[in-house]
């Protein structure tokens, strides 16, 4: 029996999860929201944490109805994500592992992510689409690691959705993204945009970049107008937040499940399982799960408690390394803003 405690805080949520032997005994989180306009700073993000955290922890342990003596290991986001929230979980951890003397493990945030929604939706091995604020990647098991097929070469799916709300001045709380959804469910008329799709790989910030001059139109020149178009008195043509919001989900998503099915295909995969804080995103699920079942395949998804960062997700992966039998001498308990998803040796899982 293990039972393990995750601290995650490498964006602007700082969640703590307790889990054991597969029981979800506690699962809480606060999130970051800035004004309208605005992204999160480093700085402010991790000011925040530092203020939560410990309350989260004894929250956790309260609802989980345990004592620090029911531990077995403790363990924390080491990356990849923005440094100073991902030392304040990191600092926290170790102390409270020194303080507890409790084994202390590190965390590869995108591996908990996707170990979260194996556990979740009980998926077997699927091509597991991770969409986040920070990261966009395609992703299949082999060879006990997490082989990325295909991702972003510039920015994540999420943080392209992120600018674009605040371009458009829409509110932070109870996240960009989902607010995004909200208007584009309004939208009416599709706006052609840029699809960038090379190989297995997707673009976004061309996208953001013309969609942002169509949403501002005071900084573009009028070169078309169309009877259906509302005309400024600047002459140029505006487009509505609703179609506009619509236009990009449409065009961004499209692109995902493009490059989703063809690493179905490569690997003769019958699955997909949609994880990371996008994977929320009603539409994108839709989407996927057409396409899934026109190839006669299943999509696997979860909701808001468990796609968006948690701590459950690293007190599960942790969980999972921790009965594998990897261990961490507390010297190496750093972050490491970039640390990618197939540098991690999968131990627990077969081929």
């Amino acid at each position: 029996m293990v039972c393990s405690l995750g601290i995650e805080g490498s964006a602007n949520k700082i969640g703590i999860g307790i889990i054991r032997d597969g029981e979800v005994l506690a699962n809480v989180r606060r999130t970051y929201i800035t004004p309208p306009g605005e992204g999160f700073l480093p700085k402010e993000t991790a000011k925040h944490h530092r203020e939560a955290i410990l309350g989260l922890v004894r929250e956790s342990l309260k609802e989980a109805q345990l004592e620090p003596k029911d531990l077995d290991v403790i363990c924390y986001t080491k990356g990849p994500g923005m440094a100073p929230p991902l030392l304040v979980g990191a600092i926290v951890a170790r102390t409270l592992s020194l303080l507890w003397e409790k084994p202390l493990l590190g965390v590869n945030h995108c591996i908990g992510h996707i170990e979260m929604g194996r556990f979740i939706t009980k998926a077997q091995n699927p091509i597991v689409l991770y969409v986040s604020g920070g990261n966009t990647q395609v992703i299949a098991f082999s060879n006990q690691r997490y082989r990325i097929f295909g991702e972003t070469i510039d920015i994540a799916v999420g943080n392209c959705l992120d600018r674009f709300a605040r371009i458009i001045k829409l509110s932070n709380d109870p996240s960009p993204g989902y607010n995004i959804e909200q208007l584009a469910k309004l939208g009416t008329k599709y706006i052609k945009l840029p699809y960038v799709v090379k190989g297995m790989d997707v673009s976004f910030s061309g996208i953001l970049s013309h969609i942002e001059e169509l949403a501002e139109p005071n900084k573009r020149k009028n070169k078309r107008k169309k009877a259906t178009d509302e005309i400024t008195d600047e002459g140029e043509v505006s487009y509505s937040k609703e179609d506009l919001c619509y236009s990009l989900q449409e065009t961004i998503f499209a692109m995902l499940v493009e490059i989703t099915e063809r690493a179905m295909a490569h690997c003769e995969s019958q699955e997909v399982l949609i994880v990371g804080g996008v994977g929320c995103n009603e539409r994108l699920q839709e989407m996927m799960r057409i396409m899934c079942l026109e190839r006669g395949g299943k999509l696997f998804a979860t909701d808001e408690r468990y796609c968006i960062d948690n701590g459950l997700m690293i007190a599960h992966a942790g969980a999972e390394m921790f009965k594998s039998g990897i261990t961490m001498p507390l010297e190496d308990a750093f972050v490491t803003q970039r640390y990618r998803t197939d540098e991690v040796l999968v131990k627990w899982r077969q081929d």
